[in-house]
């Protein structure tokens, strides 16, 4: 464990540094891999570190002092070094997001260790189970803003430490997984992760998922409309994120009350007041002089269910509640709640709903027999 600990940390500001580092890393079975991003301080997001540790360095690429990332491509596309991640869903969508690089052989431990039973889930949680190692996770480390330079060394420390036990992590879960006889579970499930891409929100319809709108009129609509994209724009020129400029509700009360005083809404202050006033008028004008918009309906309107498809539902949650409780493990990683619903409502055959793509094969070869004796019996 002192080996671990005592890693040294290479910062990389270079392409030439970082081409050296990445054909030494193509020469490893595994490496742990974060990333760390300023959402919280930039609009648009920008991913500033990527965090990588092998079983001799950990290695921190700041991609904000240097351009030159494209080294990493191959490595992460690479099928041949597994690249372990805690909770990956985050950092593969960050990466396809900034650069569309694509990550391929994922170990998530985050995944391994909910597939283990276990009931801490957070990294330093497992750190400190798994390996007697506590983390420092403070919330202002957390919350740091990535995007500052130079990151002090305690932040420095912190990323490092995010990558540091990552490997001893995986083979700990590994033996619990093996022993559990679910290591093809995992399996599958991490192969699933490589699918994963940023999906941006489309731009016209982004405004639709602000608290509070689904209580606007139509016109109330057209107006939050505009205002959310002044609010986009005002984001973009100050480079913050959208919270920082004023929050939904501001634009909320405004669309539902356009006729108010700027003095007197709620959550603008005196200095958004003055800073863009007369803008933020124009666009509350402009929303009124819109059409009014109208929600578009879901594509799929769901009838009432009977009590005989209540029942039904109840009975298959119940199945999968009770392979929880028998195998100590979280029911929701059992069988997808949608074909659980689909069978209730028996809009499904139970052979079509093995096909479905939500459903693993590791689940209908592990329940699908216990679940058609089910069906047949009830």
């Amino acid at each position: 464990m002192n080996q671990i600990t005592n890693l040294p940390v290479q910062t990389i500001t270079s392409g030439n540094q970082l081409a050296a580092a990445v054909k030494a890393m193509h020469l490893e079975p595994a490496i742990a891999l974060d990333t760390e991003s300023n959402s919280f301080f930039h609009y648009p997001e920008q991913l500033c570190l990527v965090q990588i540790a092998t079983s001799r360095v950990v290695v921190i690429v700041d991609p904000l002092v240097f351009s030159e990332v494209l080294p990493l491509k191959g490595l992460l596309a690479s099928p041949v070094v597994q690249k372990i991640i805690h909770a990956a869903d985050y950092d593969v969508r960050s990466l396809d997001r900034a650069w569309g690089f694509r990550v391929a052989n994922i170990y998530d431990t985050n995944l391994a260790a909910r597939f283990a039973g276990m009931t801490q889930l957070g990294l330093a949680g497992l750190a400190q189970e798994l390996l007697g190692v506590r983390l420092n996770k403070e919330k202002r480390l957390q919350r740091s803003d990535w995007g500052q330079r130079p990151l002090s060394r305690e932040a420095m420390e912190y990323a490092a430490g995010d990558v540091r036990y990552l490997v001893a992590i995986r083979d700990e879960l590994d033996k619990r997984l093996r022993l559990l006889d679910r290591a093809k579970w995992v399996a599958e499930e991490f192969t699933r992760l490589e699918e994963i891409r940023y999906e941006p929100p489309d731009p016209e319809s982004a405004f639709l998922a602000v608290k509070g709108s689904r209580d606007l009129s139509p016109s109330g609509l057209a107006v939050l409309r505009t205002l959310f994209a002044f609010r986009d724009m005002e984001a973009l020129r100050q480079g913050r994120p959208h919270f920082r400029v004023f929050g939904d509700s501001t634009l909320v009360y405004l669309a539902a009350n356009p006729e108010a005083d700027l003095a007197q809404t709620p959550g603008l202050g005196a200095a958004g007041l003055q800073r863009f006033g007369p803008s933020l008028q124009h666009a509350v004008k402009e929303g009124k002089a819109a059409p009014p918009y109208h929600r578009p309906r879901p594509a799929q309107r769901w009838e009432r269910p009977t009590q005989e498809q209540i029942a039904r539902l109840q009975m298959l949650k119940a199945w999968r509640s009770a392979l929880g409780a028998r195998l100590s493990i979280d029911p929701s990683l059992l069988w997808p709640m949608a074909s659980l619903e689909r069978l209730a409502g028996q809009t499904s055959a139970l052979d079509a709903e093995l096909a479905a793509p939500g459903v693993r094969a590791w689940q209908i070869q592990e329940f699908g027999a216990s679940l058609r004796k089910l069906l047949v019996t009830t």
